[in-house]
């Protein structure tokens, strides 16, 4: 399966759209699950984004009775021309083979643009099917740290200039965050203030994502989940939420923000303990 994508579907390399097209056929009958309408239609057209190879690869997997998921992260660089911002850019996979869980792109592995025409130039990478997880991280950093598949932490480089963007962060329009930095260094007993602002007071207005694993809050004790603090009057509207947390352990390593109920950035947190101020 993973052969015949990389061999037979085309990278969209079109700098217009980012996503794959929207599905206008209409069909009768009960509706499809959304990756294999992606699917059907990427099979037809030949040409996907990287969502599109990794939506078919997950449909044929359902055919095949294999079991499969869809994983958005951080790519850095990838097929697109233009500098990755910190966040959400890029779709792969994790298969079920063998008794453990599996890592592959079948975007990667299918070919590469050339950067100078902007062509989709077809050459089988074998690195990204069935990848060691510890070479995998160097180039995909996913929104789910689980799903690295490795049980220490690897921060990419990026992390020292900026917080990384949950895929939620962009339905937001935030135009502000602080701080700046995604490492945070403290120590026993300090508080930290985070804060982000939005360009519209949509707080409440957008519905939150109804994908969010729910597992993910209770996945570990050195992960943080903040909610705004109440900070505003009633019937106030405002732009700016503000997130306190106040240091009292030393297990603590990860700080996620909610924002109407959805998970919007991730800071990682470097906790001293006091004796080593």
């Amino acid at each position: 399966m993973f052969r015949w994508i990389t061999a037979n579907i085309n990278y969209n390399s079109s700098p217009q759209r980012r996503i794959n097209p929207p599905i206008t056929e209409e069909e009768e009958g009960p509706l499809k699950p959304l990756h294999e309408r992606v699917a059907e239609m990427v099979i037809k057209r030949k040409t996907a984004f990287c969502d599109g190879f990794a939506r078919l690869f997950t449909a044929l997997c359902d055919k095949a009775g294999l079991q499969s998921i869809i994983i958005c992260g951080y790519a850095p660089g990838g097929f697109t021309r233009q500098p990755a911002r910190f966040g959400v850019n890029h779709y792969w996979n994790a298969v079920f083979l063998e008794g453990r869980w599996q890592l592959l792109d079948a975007t990667w592995a299918s070919g590469f643009i050339n950067a100078r025409t902007g062509e989709f130039i077809r050459e089988f990478n074998s690195r990204y099917f069935l990848a060691d997880p510890s070479s995998f991280i160097l180039d995909h950093f996913p929104d789910d740290p689980r799903w690295t598949l490795l049980q220490g932490n690897h921060l990419p480089e990026e992390f020292r200039k900026s917080p990384f963007r949950q895929k939620a962060f962009g339905k937001y329009g935030f135009r502000a965050y602080s701080p700046g930095s995604g490492i945070i260094n403290a120590s026993v007993g300090d508080t930290i203030v985070l804060e982000l602002e939005a360009a519209k007071p949509l707080y409440g207005l957008i519905a939150p994502s109804a994908l969010t694993d729910s597992s993910l809050y209770s996945h570990s004790s050195s992960w943080v989940f903040l909610q705004p603090a109440e900070n505003r009057e009633e019937g106030e509207i405002t732009t700016r939420s503000r997130y306190i947390y106040p240091i009292t352990r030393t297990d603590v390593e990860w700080i996620y923000l909610l924002y109407n109920e959805d998970l919007v950035m991730r800071y990682k947190l470097n906790v001293r303990n006091p004796s080593f101020r």
